[in-house]
């Protein structure tokens, strides 16, 4: 008599590590792709528009791009999962980062700013594999599992400026203008995260939680419906605490955007050398990722509301260092910055877990979307009032709106412990 196989029940432990492994790998080569084009994309604008004036509108339109493709990646993932969402989003990137490569070849401004709204969706995908961590993980630990994609972010961030120069000598033998080598190697990089989104990510962790939940429209084998924005507004309405997520992390990086963009001409003005200025941005983009899993673990163990709360003190503490810094180089100001970051980290891994958990599964990745879409637009709407605000008043007082954004993360955390208390 044969006995019947039995299938063996699946390890939802050790797909999560495999997960968050994969997820770690595409994050540091999806960051590595974005970048390095930083340091030019400004540079270039300014000599293909022939106005120092245009020179902000390629950072401002990756912006927006980032914006609009973190709704597009969400509801596509909503339909086929977070594999199809982040493949798709990284060669979209690597699209426009080769159309950034033809512009300057061709001199087109025009086309130097389709290319960066196409490259924003190697941040809205850096952003939303932070979310793919969450999916499988155990409730005690999202906030770890996502802060160490977060983290990832510090490889490429580190990696990235540093190829600038090997980027123009593959420029000169692409026989490709010098600005654009930074591009090539960005569409490499993020063709790379592609890939390795292929093929790592499997089994994709949102379909995966979708067929382990008890949700009848998520059954194996079943393609899930999208749903619709209408069903979206109404799971923001009903859970107050998406609310409260979506202020605290759009406040975070509002107040980190519009003061970060500023510092280097702040220094600039006292006479600080690019080096130094380069310096203070490091030290900044250190805060921003290297302490990511201990802002996650303190999550995990503290509670999300409470650390919001945490981070948004940070963020006001550094906005009064950086603020009260003079011109040039000052103690201040790399204190004042590297907090800056700091609480941008821990107030965005606290935001980002709580949407994680509180959003329901059948909407979760449109939520998400839906949140980070919020965030890249008071980011670029921050960052424009910011060289209005430093030209007419100073330094100072760009430190002193940005508090105010700070408050909308306090308000935030107040607001989750407000609920916490009450369920």
């Amino acid at each position: 008599m044969t006995l019947p196989r039995t299938e063996a029940p699946l390890d939802v432990a050790a797909v999560q590590r495999r997960t968050v492994g994969s997820l770690v790998a595409v994050q540091a080569t999806g960051a590595l792709g974005i970048t390095i084009g930083i340091a030019t994309s400004s540079l270039l604008a300014r000599d293909l528009s022939g106005s120092e004036e245009m020179a902000g509108l390629a950072q401002t339109f990756q912006v927006l791009g980032t914006a609009v493709a973190a709704f597009l990646i969400a509801r596509l993932m909503s339909r086929r999962g977070r594999r199809t969402g982040l493949v798709t989003g990284y060669l979209t990137a690597a699209c426009g980062a080769l159309l950034a490569v033809l512009a300057g070849t061709l001199g087109s401004i025009t086309l130097l700013l389709v290319g960066m709204v196409l490259l924003g969706s190697a941040s809205a995908s850096n952003n939303a594999a932070r979310y793919a961590a969450t999916d499988l993980a155990a409730p005690a630990h999202k906030a770890r599992a996502l802060s160490v994609v977060v983290w990832a972010t510090t490889l490429g961030a580190v990696v990235g400026p540093n190829l600038t120069g090997p980027a123009a000598d593959v420029a000169d033998a692409l026989r490709v203008p010098e600005l654009t080598g930074p591009f090539v190697f960005g569409a490499l990089g993020t063709a790379a995260a592609a890939l390795l989104a292929a093929l790592l990510l499997r089994p994709d962790p949102l379909v995966l939680a979708r067929q382990l939940s008890d949700d009848s429209s998520a059954r194996v084998g079943q393609v899930p419906t999208a749903p619709s924005l209408g069903e979206v507004w109404k799971a923001l309405r009903s859970h107050p605490l998406l609310v409260a997520a979506t202020l605290g992390l759009a406040g975070a990086h509002a107040t980190m955007v519009a003061v970060m963009v500023m510092t280097p001409l702040h220094m600039e003005h006292g006479g600080a050398e690019l080096r130094v200025i380069g310096f203070v941005i490091s030290f900044h983009v250190l805060g921003m990722f290297a302490f990511a899993p201990v802002a996650g673990w303190a999550a995990d163990q503290w509670g999300r509301a409470r650390l919001l709360v945490v981070g948004a003190g940070v963020l006001l503490l550094a906005l009064l260092l950086s603020g009260l810094s003079p011109q040039g180089s000052s103690w201040q100001i790399f204190s004042g910055l590297f907090l800056l970051g700091l609480g941008w980290s821990i107030s965005t891994i606290a935001a980002s877990t709580l949407l994680a958990e509180h959003a329901p599964l059948e909407v979760r990745a449109d939520v998400q979307g839906a949140a980070d879409m919020t965030m890249s637009l008071a980011a670029a709407a921050a960052s424009a009032l910011a060289g209005v605000i430093v030209g007419t008043w100073g330094y100072g007082a760009l430190n002193a709106y940005a508090a105010v954004l700070a408050l909308a993360v306090l308000l935030a955390g107040v607001a989750g412990l407000r609920h916490a208390r009450h369920h």
